[in-house]
């Protein structure tokens, strides 16, 4: 960091952190298991020595250097469960569990009812299409033969299944909408 020299000059526990900070990257890295926060806690370590009182005495600076780094060590680990605690309460509130699994996230009410209702659309539109063109809807999009199967199911040719299966969904659109 270019600067940094001029702003530790005169400042015992800033020069003992820049000639430390290698060691100090290090023991946030074996106590966090990641260099990544390991480099973000020596950043605030910094940030935390600049900006403090620098009229504040230290007599050790390595044994202030230390315990301030143990300090925020600590206090990212609380920050961190207070995070999960607050993830659990919310999770518990808003989902619903069986068998210590997440089932489902629900709708709101609104959107289920008006779901249901589309529902009920679509199935009185398959009902209303003709026997033919229903029996190869069903046959394709909810039983999952490809057209090739539902031609061998229902004794046509696949260009009819084609043909029914275009026209079945033209004719849903035009009940129900896309």
């Amino acid at each position: 960091m270019a600067g940094r020299g001029n702003s530790a000059a005169g400042d015992p526990l800033l020069e003992a952190y820049l000639e430390r900070r290698p060691n100090l990257v290090r023991f946030f890295a074996a106590r966090t298991g990641s260099p990544a926060a390991a480099e973000d806690l020596a950043q605030e370590l910094y940030l935390k020595l600049a900006t403090r009182d620098p009229a504040t005495p230290a007599d050790n600076p390595a044994a202030v250097l230390y315990r301030a780094a143990l300090n925020l060590i600590l206090d990212r680990a609380r920050a961190e469960t207070r995070s999960a605690v607050r993830e659990s309460a919310w999770r518990e509130s808003t989902h619903i569990r069986l068998g210590g699994e997440d089932v489902a996230d629900l709708p709101p009410a609104d959107e289920a009812v008006a779901s249901r209702q589309r529902l009920a659309q679509l199935v009185e539109a398959v009902s209303a299409l003709p026997p033919q063109m229903q029996r190869a809807f069903r046959l394709h999009k909810l039983d999952g033969l490809s057209h090739a199967q539902t031609a061998q199911a229902m004794g046509i040719s696949v260009k009819s299944v084609e043909k029914h299966i275009s026209a079945a969904l033209k004719a849903l659109v035009a009940k129900v909408g896309s």
